[in-house]
């Protein structure tokens, strides 16, 4: 019963990074940073599976969604970026 503080703590601080990067998925305006934010709440949650006991679950959440979904997300956000400096019809 001696680690159920720091239990307790590392909840509390996975759980506030997980409500924060979230929040800043839906709120923050470059599509980039939220790209990002959506990487760091997915691996938030995966801490959060890994804690319950749940390895295999976390495990494939970071394959699957952070490695997969995050990286085509990514690739997407890149490619269809609009450049500033260049312009149309010239």
């Amino acid at each position: 019963m001696a680690g159920a503080p720091y239990e307790l703590l590392a909840f509390v601080l996975f759980a506030a990074i997980t409500i924060g990067s979230s929040l800043g998925v839906v709120l923050v305006r470059d599509v980039w940073h939220s790209a990002l934010l959506l990487g760091v709440a997915l691996l938030s949650v995966a801490v959060h599976y890994v804690m319950t006991q749940a390895a295999f679950i976390g495990t494939m959440q970071i394959l699957v969604y952070v490695g997969g979904v995050l990286v085509l997300i990514t690739f997407a956000v890149m490619l269809t970026r609009d450049d500033p400096a260049v312009e149309v019809g010239q």
